[in-house]
């Protein structure tokens, strides 16, 4: 600016501006300015002082009242508070505060609970009874309340292997339905993999005993992750959303007279879509392999029939996923392997 001062008569304000790259706006205030006898503008370079600010010397003051062996155990508040009482005032709370921060001479002193990281539960099943998930979810009393319907599905197939009303939650029920459920299917537990939530009957010790003395294999979800144990969840939705759901509250009865009419249908009659339109029971019996080949038949004779209606050339039947998984990990494509083409 002092260039432009000493050098605009002869070269002109803008060219002067241009060349030693400043802005003829700040150059034309700043000459207003002095002009009006309030003096040239003052540079970033020479802030302004705020008439609040604390000066360096009474901030190494505070700093050095707050750190005295009396007020170690002390909020600055209380010190604040403390002083006050005595006579004194340094300053405000907050400027204690930051003035301790800009020393890092402040901390968190309570003890804040610190929970562990839950790992990731990583499930895969090519086979029914190889993985199971189950919850627990409420159904309406007729009185008020609700009743505690636990029911357990096989992953592979999405079928209702067991299921309980109960008129309550507790670890005993749940290791009597997940014991029940085993010996009622006739499975291996030594080769079984039980999923649930983390919900209070899940993670008692009765049944972690359970699973100890059985050989299973007990997954967890992790807290507050809902998508952990997706699959009994909307499992619950298709029960909730289907048919056969019951407007209104019932009875205890009532619901026991009902769940057998609502997990057959669920079983036997509804067609599940992530299953190529198979009904669970058909897939854990794996009567689904042959009647995939009864409907590629029926699309060959539709196909030779009718040719033209069939854009995409031959129409293939689908059939269930090979496997099925909670939490698939994702796969780098640079270290994947590209499988050879279909000859």
């Amino acid at each position: 600016m002092t260039l432009v001062d000493t050098h605009h008569g002869e070269l002109g304000v803008k060219p002067a501006c241009d060349a030693l790259g400043v802005s003829r706006a700040t150059w034309y205030r700043r000459r207003a300015r002095a002009d009006a006898g309030s003096g040239p503008l003052r540079l970033r370079s020479d802030p302004k002082r705020h008439p609040r600010r604390i000066g360096s010397d009474e901030r190494a003051r505070i700093l050095a009242v707050l750190c005295e062996e009396r007020f170690a155990d002390l909020t600055p508040r209380e010190v604040h508070a403390a002083l006050l009482s005595e006579g004194t005032y340094l300053c405000s709370p907050s400027s204690m505060y930051r003035i301790l921060r800009q020393n890092k001479a402040i901390r968190e002193r309570r003890r804040i609970a610190s929970h562990p990281r839950h790992e990731k539960p990583v499930l895969v099943a090519t086979r029914p009874d190889q993985v199971w998930t189950w919850d627990v979810t409420r159904v309406p009393a007729s009185g008020g309340g609700h009743y505690a319907l636990h029911v357990a599905i096989d992953l592979y197939s999405r079928c209702v292997v067991a299921w309980r009303l109960a008129r309550g939650e507790s670890a005993a029920l749940a290791r009597d339905f997940i014991d029940e459920a085993v010996r009622s299917n006739g499975v291996d537990p030594r080769g079984l993999v039980v999923h649930s939530d983390r919900g209070t009957p899940m993670t008692a010790q009765p049944l972690s005993d359970l699973y100890l003395s059985l050989g299973i294999r007990k997954s967890l979800s992790r807290p507050r992750t809902s998508n952990d144990n997706a699959f009994s969840e909307s499992q619950f939705k298709t029960l909730k959303y289907g048919p056969a759901w019951p407007e209104g509250r019932m009875t205890f009865d009532q619901w026991r007279r009902w769940c057998p009419q609502a997990f057959h249908w669920y079983n036997h009659r509804h067609h599940h879509e992530s299953l190529a339109h198979f009904t669970p029971a058909e897939v854990h019996s794996g009567r689904h392999l042959t009647l995939v080949a009864v409907r590629q038949q029926a699309l060959d004779r539709a196909w030779i029939a009718h040719p033209e209606r069939f854009v995409r050339g031959r129409p293939v039947a689908k059939t269930v996923p090979v496997e099925v998984w909670i939490n698939r990990p994702e796969q780098d494509p640079a270290k994947t392997t590209p499988q050879p083409a279909a000859s």
